[in-house]
């Protein structure tokens, strides 16, 4: 499968997704297929995974430095997801927005609803597992989480999954390679609907 980038202007893209729905994953196709596409990097009070670096897949701060953030009105989103807080930085949109550069928000429903609601040009995308028996299958196989934390994330997981309508495009991630394909084509015709051509060819023009 070959997907082609798009040479018009940036595009917010905000994926959300139960925990184990395979959302990471997916984003990281995309941006080996989109080597433009850039990924907006929250903070979180969580503790780094073994396989997490800070600055990469987080930046990792403790609760002081978030509330700091939060006091300074530096997240243009914050949410407190499983007993932890993650937030996106206004700077980071700001930045990628003003470069023209597709950027790609990997954020929970809280913090979608947020951007939501602030009306911003984003296009948003929902992943759903095939199941609720899949999803839990998941999260046992990949053995990061105690008991307690998979009864607290298949629970949480229900209430998303259930606020999916509210988004523009909802992928199911049962096959990997069809999801990437649909990411992909959702990517295209985005950068393809009349206004965006309309805006990139005045900025030519100008």
């Amino acid at each position: 499968m070959s997907c082609k980038e798009s040479p018009h202007p940036g595009l917010l893209l905000v994926i959300s997704a139960p925990s184990g729905a395979g959302k990471t994953t997916l984003s990281r196709k995309l941006f080996q297929i989109f080597p433009s596409l850039r990924p907006s990097i929250s903070c979180t009070t969580r503790p780094p995974r073994p396989n997490e670096r800070d600055g990469v897949d987080y930046f990792f701060v403790d609760d002081a430095e978030f509330d700091d953030l939060v006091e300074k009105g530096a997240f243009v989103e914050w949410a407190n997801v499983h007993g932890r807080r993650y937030g996106t930085k206004k700077a980071t949109i700001d930045a990628a927005r003003a470069a023209g550069t597709d950027i790609l928000l990997d954020i929970d429903c809280q913090g979608a609803a947020i951007l939501k609601r602030q009306k911003l040009d984003a296009i948003f995308i929902f992943i759903l597992p095939p199941s609720l028996e899949e999803l839990e299958n998941r999260l046992r196989k990949r053995a990061t989480d105690s008991e307690e934390s998979i009864r607290l994330r298949l629970h949480n997981a229900r209430q998303e999954m259930a606020s999916a309508d509210g988004y523009d495009y909802i992928v199911i991630n049962d096959d990997f390679d069809q999801a990437v394909a649909e990411l992909c084509a959702i990517i295209t015709a985005e950068h393809c609907r009349t206004q965006r051509r309309y805006d990139a060819l005045e900025k030519a023009r100008a």
